[in-house]
């Protein structure tokens, strides 16, 4: 799969503050990418390195191959975390000047217009006022302003924020649509299961450098620690095979319980040890969460994993 951006060795410095340093991190085209990390980490420098607000003061970022352009602000559709629509503007004329301002039409922003406010079924705003809006209208509002010039490469910095369940759900199901049509989305949040929903490859930045990176599922991979869960009937022993981090009873005389399995011992084994001395329930191989990891990674705890 080839990489759709790119980031080479990128600093960024403020007034004696490194907001970046050394930062490299690959955006598989197609894909839905995590862009993770405390407040302060330095996503947002990044990101709006990305969307040529600011520039780097060492490496470099490329676009599609090409060291990053001015031509290439048409290909990036951008929604920030701090919205920025002009409230006293009506909607329709805002999104009309922001389309164009994205290299469409006026003919080509309008008919596009048309078909997304169709399909929010928001075909009364186009009137309204920006500041007659509830913020989950606003949300939607610039949503559209993003998307609607059909961009290469979309960069959503808590997109969710504001927005009731229903929303919510109806723009996950616009985000996945648009990586089914081949779009990029850089998906910036604090929110883990969002990450573990949508995102196929993620980075995580602490302290202006990146952490952590590469596809969700081998990160995963790397923090299993030859756990398991277990529920049964029975008494267990203690055995060569596993060792008990700890039990729980539950109800109908079915215990739970929390077995660290041993080195060089496989799971089919553990499992046979654990039938010839109980009935068993359930089994299951404890892997963790992106929350555990984000939480474990940032605590200081897995330097040694990267």
């Amino acid at each position: 799969m080839s990489n759709i951006l790119e980031a080479h060795n990128v600093v960024k410095r403020y007034a004696g503050h490194t907001a970046l340093n050394d930062v490299s991190i690959e955006v598989p085209k197609g894909s839905i990418f995590g862009l993770l990390g405390p407040n302060g980490a330095g996503k947002t420098s990044l990101i709006r390195i990305i969307n040529q607000i600011t520039a780097p003061d060492e490496g470099y970022i490329l676009l599609g191959g090409e060291k990053l352009q001015p031509k290439h602000i048409e290909a990036i559709g951008y929604l920030p975390e701090e919205r920025g629509l002009y409230k006293k503007m009506k909607v329709g004329e805002q999104l009309l000047y922001l389309a164009q301002l994205k290299g469409m039409s006026k003919a080509e922003a309008t008919e596009k217009l048309k078909q997304w406010f169709i399909k929010f079924d928001i075909k009364d705003w186009w009137n309204k006022n920006v500041e007659d809006l509830s913020k989950g209208m606003q949300q939607k509002t610039q949503f559209i302003a993003t998307i609607v010039h059909e961009p290469q490469l979309i960069i959503l910095d808590e997109p969710f924020s504001g927005f009731d369940p229903i929303n919510a759900n109806l723009l996950k199901d616009e985000i996945l649509e648009l990586k089914e049509k081949g779009t990029t989305i850089i998906f910036s949040t604090h929110r883990m299961e969002s990450v573990e929903e949508l995102c196929d490859h993620i980075a995580l930045i602490n302290k202006s450098k990146v952490v952590l990176h590469g596809a969700k599922k081998e990160v995963k991979n790397r923090f299993r620690d030859n756990s398991y869960t277990a529920t049964f009937e029975g008494t267990l022993q203690e055995s060569p095979f596993f060792s008990v981090v700890d039990t729980k009873p539950l109800e109908d005389n079915i215990t739970q319980v929390h077995l660290k399995l041993q080195d060089d011992v496989s799971v089919n084994q553990l499992i046979n040890a654990l039938i010839q001395q109980v009935s068993l329930k359930s089994f299951n191989e404890n892997i963790p969460s992106f929350n555990e990891i984000f939480i474990k990674v940032v605590g200081g705890e897995a330097n040694d994993i990267l």
